[in-house]
């Protein structure tokens, strides 16, 4: 599994979980408290950032180990020249990203197995 794939699910599912357990330790009993919820919160963003950062520096990386331009999309539509570079003439002619496609792939997964599970699996919780 690539390193790129790792940080994608675990922005979707190790990230949530560590910050739900670190916000469990930090609270001092068994109810819900708001120091439980801001440490969840805080937690939770923070990972997310850096899984973010990890991400984005991977792509990069991965664009310049391959020849691949920058974006065009990096600059505001409006800042852009004139001369036809714009994001679809650029991935149409290098295609999508590997860290782009496992970024998606996991997404699709993820809605996938949650759609399962909540047809199938989840039961009623009015019984």
């Amino acid at each position: 599994m690539t390193a790129t794939a790792l940080i994608a699910i675990n922005a979707w599912t190790g990230a949530p979980l560590l910050a739900v357990w670190i916000g469990s330790q930090a609270q001092s009993g068994q109810v819900l408290s708001m120091w439980g919820v801001l440490t969840v919160l805080a937690v939770l963003g923070v990972f997310e950032f850096i899984f973010g950062w990890a991400l984005t520096w991977l792509s990069a990386r991965y664009d310049r180990l391959t020849g691949r331009p920058r974006l065009a999309g990096l600059t505001s539509p409006w800042h852009r020249a004139k001369r036809g570079d714009r994001v679809q003439d650029i991935r149409s002619r290098y295609g999508i990203s590997a860290p782009e496609a496992i970024v998606a792939l996991s997404v699709i997964v993820g809605v996938l197995a949650l759609e399962v599970w909540f047809f199938f699996f989840a039961g009623s919780s009015l019984v």
